[in-house]
C-alpha cells in the first residue's frame, strides 16, 4: 500500500532542520547545510546532479532510499524559494535550474496562486492554496501506487505530522549543533502520535533513524 514518507530529513543534534535567515545564497538558512553533509558525498547526490562518483556506502543506501519509489511530492513554500507573498511574475523557478531533482508532479503549499510550472525531467510544479489536506488529495492522486514524499521544510512536516498523515520518517541526525532555527519536534509528542524506532544505523556523517507509524 503506498505510503506518506519523509525522507532524507536532516536534523542537527539540538533539534534544528534548518537554519535561519533563508536567503538566495543560503537555501537552508545559515549554517543549514552542515546537517547534509552525509548527503553530499553520495553516489546518490552526484548523479542527481549529473556528476559521476561519490561514495556507495550506508549513506548512499539512505539516499538513494530517500528518493526512490515516490510518485509525487509536496514542498511548503520556502522549499521552492525564497519569494514571499503574491507571485510578482512567474521569473523564479525554484533553487534547482531547469531540470529539478524531484521527475515527478510536485505540489507547492502556498497562499497565492500561481500558474503550473512545467519543468525538465518530467518535474512539474503544482501550486497549491486549498492547505495541507489539499494537496496530499493530489499528491495522491498523481502518485498512483507509489508513495508520496513530503519533502519540507520544517513547518510542512510539522504540520503533517500534527494531522497524522505520516506514515514513516527517515531521519539523518548530523554531529553537529547550530544553537538556533527551525525546530522539528517542539511541542510535538511522537509517540503519542503512533512513531515508534524501527531501524537506526550510524555512519561517520550521520545516525539514520526510522520512525514508523501503527
Amino acid at each position: 500500500m503506498p505510503k506518506v514518507r519523509v525522507a532524507g530529513f536532516g536534523v542537527s543534534v539540538d533539534g534544528f532542520s534548518a537554519g535561519v535567515d533563508q536567503s538566495l545564497n543560503d537555501p537552508l538558512g545559515k549554517r543549514g547545510a552542515e546537517i547534509f553533509q552525509w548527503f553530499f558525498h553520495t553516489k546518490t547526490f552526484c548523479a542527481m546532479h549529473g556528476t559521476e562518483g561519490g561514495s556507495v556506502d550506508e549513506d548512499d543506501a539512505f539516499a538513494h532510499r530517500a528518493m526512490d519509489n515516490f510518485g509525487a511530492f509536496i514542498l511548503g513554500r520556502n522549499m521552492f524559494g525564497p519569494v514571499r507573498g503574491p507571485w510578482s511574475d512567474s521569473s523564479w523557478r525554484g533553487w534547482w535550474g531547469e531540470n529539478p531533482p524531484y521527475h515527478a508532479p510536485t505540489f507547492v503549499l502556498t497562499h497565492h496562486e500561481r500558474e503550473s510550472l512545467v519543468m525538465e525531467g518530467g518535474t512539474t510544479f503544482h501550486f497549491v492554496t486549498g492547505g495541507i489536506e489539499e494537496a496530499l488529495r493530489l499528491a495522491k492522486e498523481a502518485a498512483g501506487d507509489k508513495d508520496v514524499k513530503i519533502g519540507g521544510g520544517v513547518s510542512t512536516v510539522r504540520q503533517y505530522l500534527k494531522a497524522g498523515l505520516i506514515d514513516s520518517l527517515h531521519l539523518a541526525v548530523a554531529p553537529v549543533v547550530l544553537g538556533q532555527g527551525e525546530a522539528l519536534f517542539a511541542g510535538l509528542d511522537m509517540p503519542a502520535l503512533g512513531f515508534r524506532v524501527t531501524d537506526h544505523k550510524a555512519t561517520e556523517y550521520a545516525s539514520h533513524i526510522v520512525l514508523d507509524r501503527g
